[in-house]
Formats: C-alpha cells, sequence, structure tokens
C-alpha cells in the first residue's frame, strides 16, 4: 500500500475481532514507530504491548474512551530522562505523537485497525496507567493504542477544507505581521 493511500484509508477502528495480531506484524510497527522523527535524535519514546488481558481489562477503564475490546493494546510514552535539557523539553510529546502516528499508518498498511486514545495530559489517566503498568515516574504515558483487525471500519474519506490552508505570495511579505 502507497503512504497516501494508508493515509487517506487510517480511520478510528472502535469494534475488533478477536484474531492475534501476529507477531511478525508487531515487530514491523514496532520499527516503524521508531522511524520518526527525534528532536536531537533522542528518542524518548518507550513502548509496552500489553497482551494480558487482566492488565487490559484495566486499562480499559483508564478513560471513557478507552473502553475498545481489542486484542492488543499498545501504550506509547515518553522517557522523561532522555529529553532536551531546559527548554524544549517538551519536544518528547512531537517525538512519540509522530510514532504514534507511525504506527497507525504502519497498522493501516497491514490490514490493521487501530485508535488512538490520548493520555498525556490528562493527569488522571497518566497516573492510573503507570499505576497499573508499574510505572516510574519519568515515564510519561503519552496514548493507548488499540490494535486488531478490525471488525467494522470506517470507509476511507478526506477531511481536506481548503479555508484552512493559508498562503503568503512572496510579494504579500510586507503585509505579514500587520
Amino acid at each position: 500500500m502507497e503512504v497516501r493511500d494508508a493515509m487517506m484509508q487510517r480511520r478510528s477502528v472502535r469494534q475488533f475481532t478477536d484474531s492475534l495480531v501476529p507477531e511478525a506484524a508487531l515487530q514491523d510497527l514496532m520499527e516503524c514507530a521508531m522511524a520518526g522523527p527525534s528532536a536531537h535524535n533522542l528518542r524518548p519514546w518507550e513502548f509496552y504491548m500489553v497482551k494480558n488481558k487482566a492488565l487490559q481489562d484495566k486499562l480499559r477503564l483508564v478513560t471513557r474512551y478507552s473502553t475498545m475490546n481489542s486484542p492488543l493494546i499498545l501504550i506509547v510514552a515518553g522517557n522523561l530522562d532522555r529529553t532536551i535539557p531546559g527548554e524544549g523539553n517538551d519536544f518528547w510529546v512531537q517525538d512519540c505523537s509522530a510514532a504514534v502516528e507511525n504506527i497507525l499508518l504502519a497498522a493501516t498498511s497491514l490490514g490493521l485497525g487501530s485508535c488512538w486514545v490520548g493520555l498525556h495530559p490528562f493527569g488522571q489517566a497518566v497516573k492510573k496507567v503507570r499505576d497499573i503498568l508499574g510505572l516510574q515516574e519519568n515515564i510519561v504515558p503519552l496514548a493507548l493504542i488499540h490494535l486488531g483487525y478490525g471488525g467494522k471500519t470506517p470507509p476511507a474519506r478526506t477531511q481536506y477544507d481548503a479555508q484552512r490552508v493559508h498562503i503568503y505570495e512572496e510579494n504579500d511579505s510586507e503585509e505579514a505581521g500587520k
């Protein structure tokens, strides 16, 4: 599948079959995740694949949006020990978000369904995931991703809106900022 096709076909899937995700696909997803850009190449991400049903049941209760019954839950988190010191130390959010998007697109290209559930900056959700998985304070759960084969996959679509594209032409530079 071409990258553009995966972008247009990627949709949030909220119903999954019981079929397990093959190990080769999981490896591919992790390779794609870690191919994403990272500020200063610090790669602050950590990935937690949760196959354990008891832990999955607890994670489904973290937010009202995390209740889907997928065969795999993936937590993408930032490791604050691997961030830019001082101002700019929040770039881990962008780095990990790029990894999440790579996972979602790779999942689509592999015929898998996925749904991104945001955790950070919601302190309660972050704390619940830390407690459930026994994570240290320097690990900040950013996203919970449900993964599996979609039981019902929404059709591809575009959300392009030309009114949200703002173009500054070369001869408009003197007017910018006024």
